[in-house]
């Protein structure tokens, strides 16, 4: 699967499978990213609020000084923090030095919730009362307007947002924006479909990118009857069923690994027809919708399952 090539609407191709590296601990992404490298992934996800850019540059660097692969075959995505909303161009040179590179080919808006970048907090504000410290006169929509800045700069190959609800999306396009976001990551796996937004994202040319496709830690959806039915019809692992779930909805996904064996059974990918993905699809028919990656950004982001008033982990 990391030879299998996605298109984006810049004309640019995103591989099917990356690596990611959120909860990746120091001393080990380093040595992740390299491995993922040797074996042939081309995708690496990365973001600043995952405090471990600088590790994942120094992978980098060692495999491009080793041969392993070239700057030009090697496909970076990382992500811009919500205290950056309003500096766009800092956020992006702090990550651009981290990873010890001129430019990344994708730059997305992490979250859509720009926060006080002058608060108590650099990456987590919050006011005396609890609630998140957020820019009261600055909207997605004056990010995306100032991301849109940064294709022209040669530091950034396309840009894209991430967590976008259609509600949000819909915000964005009405806004008439220079430039349509080439990608939308997202949470998605069979306990959390979101079979609304990939289906607008897919009618706007706005390629889809599953993150956390197995779910929350302890990985209860691999024990579902229908992934493990599906597993046992393909003679696979039911982590490789959750990874190809994705490849068959045209979409790109990045699974998190330190693991160099799992790393390599990520890329083990069979292809699923449509029984299969029924089977999958249908699991929150009769189970509630999981989403598990929900901060509390005292904001309502039109996630269909959640509310406002609904306080997630963060």
């Amino acid at each position: 699967m990391a030879d299998v090539l996605l298109p984006l609407n810049t004309g640019a191709k995103i591989p099917a499978l990356g690596l990611g590296t959120w909860q990746s601990e120091p001393g080990q992404v380093k040595n992740a990213v390299l491995h993922a490298l040797k074996v042939g992934y081309r995708h690496i996800d990365c973001a600043y609020i995952y405090s471990n850019e600088s590790e994942v540059g120094e992978a980098f660097q060692e495999a491009f000084a080793a041969g392993i692969v070239k700057r030009k075959d090697l496909f970076v995505t990382t992500k811009l923090w919500c205290t950056f909303h309003n500096k766009v161009p800092e956020g992006l040179d702090i990550s651009l030095k981290r990873l010890g590179l001129d430019y990344v080919d994708l730059y997305l808006m992490h979250w859509p919730v720009p926060m006080n970048p002058n608060g108590n907090h650099p990456n987590a504000p919050r006011h005396e009362d609890g609630s998140r410290d957020l820019l009261s006169n600055w909207s997605h929509l004056n990010t995306w307007a100032e991301l849109s800045k940064l294709p022209i700069t040669g530091k950034v190959r396309a840009i894209g947002i991430c967590n976008y609800s259609v509600k949000f999306l819909k915000e964005l396009l009405d806004s008439n924006p220079s430039i349509v976001p080439a990608a939308n990551q997202i949470e998605n796996h069979p306990f959390l479909p979101q079979n609304d937004v990939i289906e607008f994202c897919k009618s706007k040319g706005i390629h889809v990118t599953a993150y956390s496709p197995l779910g929350t830690s302890g990985a209860p959806l691999m024990q579902e009857d229908a992934v493990q039915e599906v597993a046992n019809k393909r003679g696979v692992s039911a982590g490789c069923v959750l990874l190809s779930f994705h490849l068959a909805r045209g979409s790109s996904v990045i699974p998190k690994s330190v693991t160099p064996s799992r790393i390599e059974e990520n890329m083990k990918i069979v292809l699923l027809d449509e029984s299969d993905l029924a089977n999958l699809e249908g699991i929150t028919k009769s189970k509630p919708v999981q989403r598990f990656v929900c901060p509390d950004f005292s904001i309502d982001l039109a996630f269909p399952d959640k509310s406002s008033s609904v306080k997630a982990n963060a």
